[in-house]
């Protein structure tokens, strides 16, 4: 492939990794990683609530991995409530599991730089070391796409397994009882799903480039050297 159309690839994939790092410091910073409705359901049953009724004891929450706010409402009006989770749930929530969640969306957020740097460097500059070239660029990449990964999955055995949102809900609630009415990831969950498939794409245009997968086998010259030598 022409050095041109290598430094415009690498250039794509720069920007594209630039923008999965600042998506992830978005995400990292933002509370609407999950959208979810509470159900109160001490002051449900206490009047026998049905139908329509039930929307008076609906109350709303979302959060991010830093803090949120919930809406509290068991028939008497929405009574909004904002929370951290350090210190405020440490007690109640997988703190190790939320720890590694923000653990390796730091470690996304900075390899996304790396990468971009390294692209940049790749499409103006010329490499010297192995970890400049093309391996360098694979490692990156797959690094963040698999911290991106990682992420979502942790996250959502966080939400789903453990049942964060009523946990939350639940928080120093005494006498009522709160349960999950519907639930759902928010914006900067699927932030980080585009960040670990934008990086899979980088991979793919590194190949575009002309670069081979790392650890793949040379094509064998001896057949060829072999018959050269029988022509003289």
């Amino acid at each position: 492939m022409p050095a041109q159309q290598k430094k415009i690839i690498f250039c794509v994939a720069g920007m594209l990794s630039f923008a999965c790092a600042l998506g992830t410091a978005a995400a990292i910073g933002s509370q609407l990683w999950v959208k979810a409705t509470i159900l109160c359901k001490t002051g449900a049953l206490l009047v026998n609530a049905t139908g329509q009724e039930l929307d008076k004891f609906i109350g709303k929450i979302q959060y991010g991995l830093f803090y949120g706010e919930r809406v509290r409402q068991c028939g008497l009006g929405g009574r909004p409530l904002r929370f951290s989770f350090f210190p405020d749930l440490l007690k109640i929530i997988p703190a190790s599991i939320h720890v590694s969640v923000i653990l390796f969306c730091t470690v996304l957020l900075v390899f996304a730089l790396v990468g971009a740097g390294f692209f940049m460097f790749n499409a103006f500059g010329s490499p010297y070391e192995t970890l400049h070239g093309p391996i360098g660029l694979y490692l990156w990449s797959f690094i963040t796409c698999s911290c991106g990964c990682l992420i979502m999955i942790l996250f959502s055995s966080e939400v789903k397994i453990h049942h964060l949102s009523e946990k939350i809900a639940n928080f120093k609630e005494g006498s009522f009882i709160f349960k999950t009415h519907r639930e759902q990831f928010a914006n900067s969950f699927w932030i980080i799903l585009v960040c670990s498939l934008v990086q899979f794409l980088n991979a793919l245009l590194i190949r575009l480039a002309g670069f081979d997968f790392p650890f793949s086998k040379p094509k064998d010259s001896g057949t060829v050297t072999g018959a050269a030598d029988l022509m003289y």
